[in-house]
Formats: structure tokens, C-alpha cells, sequence
């Protein structure tokens, strides 16, 4: 009498299963994800290596595990490159694409012992060696530290509308962000704080262009990045 009836439980429990399965895998499905209105477009890691970065000098330049992570790490102060204009020496150009709108998010450390001019710079609206915009993030703020920049062909230029006394750097890893909208022209800059930039400025100059990551002349690690935007085919 029991055979019957355990043979029922099992068609039932089969049924049931049936249907619940596949609104359960829906409803775990990731959705796509996006900030302020653009669209996650590439992240990274660093930990199956850097062939989507093009640093001006590859000896400049290591992966450095960290227990079980791995960064990407600037190990000279001054690197062998020589730019064509005054601007940072250290650079390491993304070259997954070129953007318009775009976001740039990352976590970023100083290793350079402190002094006024300790530094690490991202690079946006990257056109080629000598036109682009980055932001430095000095210690100390002055016309050539902690301040948004164009290079336009030209010794690099102060554009930012605001910034701060300087970037309160220590040893530990923070959290960066830049914000470029080419329509109206606007950057933002982030520092650990996600709610109010340290750094504006605007301008037109550049519509898109790469984006990328280094300093000046100060060594630094760099992680956990994140491109939101829009890409230029």
C-alpha cells in the first residue's frame, strides 16, 4: 500500500521542482550593472596580467602580488620616458577603447615617502602623448600639484575651478574617481568621498579619448578598476 503513495510524492516533488526551478535561476540572474546612467564597460583586476595596458615605459611597471591579490604597481619614481611636453612621465594607457562619457573608478596607493609633492595622477580624454587631461592628486595644492590639467600640445595647464588644500596621502588604499561628461564639458573628481568632488573643472576640448593611470614622478599601486561609458567604435 505505501509503494503507490511514495511513487505519488516522488511525481509531485518532481513537478514542483520543475516549476520553481527556473523562476529561481531568473530571479538570480545578474543584472547588467551601471553608474550614474553608463553602463559598466570593462573592470580590472590585474590578475591575469596587463595586456590591456600600454605603459610609456614596461620597465616602470610590475605586477606585485598582496597575499592572495594581485596590483599593478609603479616602481620607479621617474621613469626612462621622456614626453614630448611638460606632463607626467608615468603613464599606463588603457587600450580596451576610447570613450565620450565616461567613469573611471579605482582603488589607487602612494608608496612614495611623504613629501609636498607626493603624487599619482589618472589620465583621461587620452588622445596620444601630447592631448589629453588627467587630474594629479598632490599633497600639497599649488599651480602645478593637486589640480585638474590639459596637455594640448603644450606644457600642461591648470584648469580646475576647485580643489582642495591638498590630498591627505598616507600608505594606506583609497578610493578614486573621475566623472567626465563631454557634452557640457564637466570633470569631477572624487577622493575616498563619493558624494562631493575634491576637483572640477570644465572644458571641451577633448570629446573622448583613452583613459589610463601613473603619477608625475612618485610611485604608486593601482587596483579593482572600473570603466563606465560610452565607447567610440
Amino acid at each position: 500500500m505505501k509503494k503507490p503513495y511514495t511513487h505519488y510524492k516522488f511525481g509531485l516533488l518532481l513537478s514542483l521542482l520543475t516549476i520553481v526551478l527556473p523562476a529561481v535561476t531568473f530571479a538570480e540572474k545578474p543584472q547588467s550593472e551601471s553608474l550614474k546612467g553608463l553602463p559598466l564597460i570593462a573592470t580590472e583586476d590585474f590578475e591575469h596580467g596587463t595586456k590591456d595596458w600600454k605603459p610609456t615605459d614596461n620597465s616602470a611597471w610590475e605586477i606585485q602580488q598582496e597575499g592572495d591579490n594581485h596590483v599593478f604597481s609603479l616602481i620607479k619614481k621617474k621613469s626612462n620616458y621622456e614626453p614630448p611636453v611638460r606632463s607626467p612621465y608615468n603613464r599606463a594607457i588603457y587600450q580596451g577603447g576610447e570613450f565620450a562619457d565616461v567613469i573611471l573608478d579605482l582603488k589607487l596607493q602612494s608608496t612614495s615617502p611623504d613629501y609636498n609633492h607626493r603624487s599619482l595622477c589618472l589620465f583621461f580624454g587620452y588622445q596620444d602623448e601630447s592631448h589629453f587631461y588627467y587630474v594629479h592628486f598632490g599633497k600639497k595644492t599649488d599651480d602645478h600639484a593637486n589640480q585638474i590639467f590639459i596637455v594640448n600640445d603644450a606644457p600642461r595647464t591648470k584648469i580646475s575651478t576647485k580643489t582642495t588644500p591638498g590630498t591627505n596621502w598616507d600608505d594606506e588604499w583609497h578610493h578614486a574617481r573621475v566623472i567626465r561628461k563631454v557634452q557640457d564639458g564637466t570633470i569631477e573628481i572624487y577622493f575616498d568621498n563619493m558624494e562631493t568632488p575634491i576637483m572640477t573643472a570644465t572644458d571641451k576640448t577633448f570629446q573622448h579619448g583613452r583613459i589610463g593611470i601613473g603619477s608625475f614622478d612618485d610611485p604608486g599601486r593601482f587596483d579593482d578598476i572600473k570603466i563606465y561609458g560610452n565607447p567610440i567604435k
